[in-house]
């Protein structure tokens, strides 16, 4: 039976179990053997991580046809204006090619959010914002280029919701279990087949053919103390 972790990845986490520069890994976190990230999350990123050893799910998170919604709060330099949001509402184009339309707004930032550890760089004259991006795709530091290229670079970045799944209430280097049934109640399939979705017959042509709430929740092990079925994370 497959398993589905809901993680909170704090700053500068590496989202694998190993490196060999010494920098902080999920294994400073989760002790779960065979399970994988289902998707990226940059190192310098923060927020929802899930992970699971379900080979065709991790597909399905990655494809950007299947569309899982992924919505990130950005905290960036300079004033936004709707301007702004109108070019990364719109797409912008980034150096690998252009961006599919997405949400932007201007946000205050939640009041559940984390102080981050250490805390971003400030500049007396210069003020920061918040954006919440809601997208369907999952390049490559997207997001940073992406407010980078309307003139607001990210200070912070966090993931908040993957497809209905939301990071609040869990503190940076907590996780919580998931089953596939509420996994299924937030928008999130897990029994899709692997494989790209079929492309409708209407968008080929005539003469086309058609081609092919959690259960339970966990803290990180270390240090040992246990609570209510909770590991709370060890100070980094």
């Amino acid at each position: 039976m497959s398993r589905y972790l809901l993680f909170n990845k704090p700053f500068q986490v590496l989202t694998q179990f190993t490196d060999d520069r010494g920098r902080s890994t999920l294994a400073d976190y989760i002790r779960v053997p065979d399970i994988y990230g289902a998707g990226r999350l940059d190192y310098d990123s923060e927020g929802l991580l899930l992970l699971t050893d379900n080979g065709a799910l991790i597909h399905r998170m990655m494809h950007p046809l299947f569309k899982i919604t992924k919505t990130y709060l950005a905290q960036v330099e300079g004033q936004v204006t709707p301007a702004h949001l109108e070019q990364l509402s719109q797409g912008v184009i980034l150096n690998d090619g252009p961006c599919a339309p997405c949400r932007a707004e201007a946000i205050e930032p939640p009041l559940w959010l984390w102080p981050r550890t250490p805390p971003i760089r400030s500049r007396r004259l210069i003020p920061t914002s918040w954006i919440s991006l809601t997208l369907t795709e999952g390049r490559n530091r997207q997001v940073r280029r992406m407010t980078a290229a309307v003139g607001l670079p990210t200070l912070r970045l966090i993931r908040s919701e993957l497809a209905n799944l939301s990071v609040s209430g869990l503190i940076p280097g907590e996780f919580e279990e998931l089953t596939e049934e509420s996994l299924l109640d937030n928008g999130i399939n897990c029994n899709t087949k692997k494989g790209a979705p079929k492309v409708p017959r209407s968008a080929q042509g005539a003469s086309t053919k058609r081609s092919g709430r959690p259960p339970q929740r966990n803290r990180p092990p270390q240090p040992q103390n246990q609570r209510g079925g909770k590991t709370r994370p060890g100070n980094r």
